[in-house]
């Protein structure tokens, strides 16, 4: 239907026509209805134009009222796209089937997977969780309907269902791990701990923090393979032994990863004891094969070897670069490396620090020759007690009172220098002792294998600054093994983004990363109170090339709709 003017002599006349098809099928037209003449319809035209409009629900041609118009805050989406995207390929939403066979009323696989990728993308409490739920679009979660007792009451079923849990993640990470040979390295840091209360079974407990404080904490092990890929996790007390750990820990990644044809264990200083050896020696792989290890001897050991090393010390005299040997010790190997740089900046600070704090112990024997010849000296009188004292502290502090010791017995103010405990020092100086049963690495080979245990630090440094694990808040023991337990998820992501993000070429850190894809938002617009139009922000080559790096698709941009 359509308007049409007609001529009849020297008038037009306006009409309303339709086009139709005749019996034959030919088109043809009618007119509906003659509105009057063209010169005559001023006013008229206006009338009908107006009736039709009003009608149709619209508004008059040059009376058009804007469209109200209501913007939400933008909110980042690109960082947790590519999060979940890497949660589901990995095979981490298998963990929504462990839950669904409890009778829990929430999500907890989806409340879990928000804490986890809030320790990657801007590390909160569980109250900061939520304010920061509000400021991102989170595939497929309600942010309004979470709240702080849903967190906990999810971190609680994490717990219950352990077991379970362990087993998704061990089974996501067997494809990634080498099958025929696999060196695990494993390690324990401590992480500090708030609060003062004391509740059943508590694992804040004091103990020598790695900063060298006495400090309330929990202790936490991990097991990494050779790409830094963490594998397991435990949390043990705040004054465990680290060496009780071993053993406990091994047995249960070999349980988990039982396909591993050859493992080659390495460990620190802390966790070598003769128990341990005597134990490690024993255990066979479900292969038959035994378990290799290369633990590093702690320095408090090393003047049990002294007698050993005397003559590998002729090869380190006058050497300019690192030397490496092996030696025969219980039937294993002790392989030892010596570097010269080392050894010389130890030496040349000892020697000072020895220089010093000599200088201050005869300063004050001068001083109570003096008083006690009568002689007056301004200032508060010295005491040999009073010497003791400030000498034993300043030695302690400096880590030589096995060299320079004060003689605290003897009522006069003495002292005396060990030369045999610092001839040891100085014989064991740039060393690094390693203890192995393997039996193809060559004395290189096991040095290098342990010099790579720097990388779980690295793992360790992860844990503490990006995903910021510690201190931790909480105070039932449950809530503790689950804070843990959600960032050792968020390591593997960020390990395994690294990996990625590494193989691809890039110079992305998994925080750069993030942090491009950050900018990445969701945008949603309201015209007129209808329902709300949603888009994303155009993704840049940079942004797309991470997504090919991380090898996840991009979000699909929502069809945007005309605003006019």
């Amino acid at each position: 239907m359509y308007v049409k003017v007609t001529r009849s002599g020297p008038r037009r006349y306006v009409q309303l026509v339709e086009s139709f098809r005749d019996d034959e099928g030919k088109v043809k037209q009618r007119t509906i209805a003659t509105l009057g003449r063209l010169d005559q319809m001023d006013g008229a035209l206006d009338s009908v134009i107006g009736g039709l409009m009003k009608v149709t629900g619209r508004e008059m041609p040059g009376r058009v009222t804007p469209p109200s118009v209501t913007f939400e805050s933008a909110r980042a989406l690109g960082d947790l796209w590519a999060l979940q995207e890497l949660w589901a390929t990995l095979g981490f939403s298998e963990l929504a089937r462990t839950f669904g066979k409890t009778r829990h009323q929430i999500d907890v696989e989806a409340l879990i997977r928000v804490m986890v990728f809030n320790r990657l993308c801007d590390p909160e409490s569980k109250l900061g969780t939520l304010r920061w739920l509000q400021t991102v679009a989170f595939p497929g979660v309600d942010a309004d309907s979470v709240t702080h007792d849903h967190l906990l009451r999810a971190m609680d079923a994490l717990v219950d269902q352990q077991p379970a849990v362990d087993g998704v993640v061990a089974k996501l990470l067997r494809p990634l791990i080498d099958q025929e040979l696999s060196v695990v390295f494993y390690d324990m840091t401590t992480i500090r701990t708030d609060g003062g209360s004391v509740q059943a079974g508590d694992v804040r407990q004091f103990g020598m923090a790695k900063e060298g404080l006495i400090a309330r904490q929990v202790m936490l092990g991990v097991v990494q393979t050779g790409d830094g890929l963490p594998i397991y996790h435990e949390v043990f007390a705040g004054n465990t032994a680290e060496s009780p750990t071993l053993l406990p820990t091994l047995k249960t990644v070999l349980e988990r990863f039982p396909s591993i044809r050859r493992v080659v264990l390495v460990a620190d200083r802390g966790l070598l004891s003769l128990d341990n050896l005597e134990a490690l020696s024993e255990i066979r792989l479900e292969s038959g094969e035994l378990l290799e290890f290369v633990l590093a001897v702690p320095g408090r050991r090393y003047s049990e070897f002294a007698e050993l090393l005397a003559s590998f010390q002729a090869r380190c005299a006058e050497a300019e670069q690192e030397v490496v040997g092996e030696l025969p010790w219980r039937n294993l190997r002790l392989v030892v490396a010596h570097n010269p740089e080392v050894a010389r900046e130890t030496q040349a600070l000892r020697r000072e620090r020895i220089e010093t704090l000599e200088a201050q112990a005869n300063a004050w024997v001068g001083k109570l020759d003096a008083q006690d010849a009568g002689v007056k000296a301004r200032g508060k009188k010295l005491s040999d007690s009073g010497a003791k004292a400030r000498l034993y502290h300043a030695v302690k502090d400096a880590h030589l009172a096995n060299i320079i010791r004060v003689d605290l017995k003897n009522e006069l103010f003495a002292y005396e220098i060990n030369h045999d405990a610092l001839a040891l020092a100085e014989l064991m100086d740039g060393k690094l002792l390693l203890v192995t049963n393997t039996p193809d690495l060559s004395p290189q080979g096991v040095v290098d294998r342990y010099k790579s245990l720097a990388d779980i630090e690295r793992g360790f440094r992860v844990l503490k600054s990006e995903i910021e694990i510690g201190p931790v808040f909480h105070r039932l023991p449950k809530r503790i093994k689950a804070h843990a337990a959600i960032c050792f998820m968020a390591l593997i992501l960020y390990r395994i983004m690294r990996l990625k993000l590494k193989a691809a070429n890039t110079m992305l850190s998994p925080e750069r990363a993030l942090e491009s894809l950050r900018r990445i938002q969701r945008h949603r617009i309201r015209l007129d109170g209808n329902q709300p139009v949603e888009g994303i922000s155009t993704i840049t080559t940079e942004q797309a090339n991470v997504f090919q790096a991380l090898g996840v698709r991009k979000p699909a941009a929502t069809q945007q709709m005309s605003l006019l």
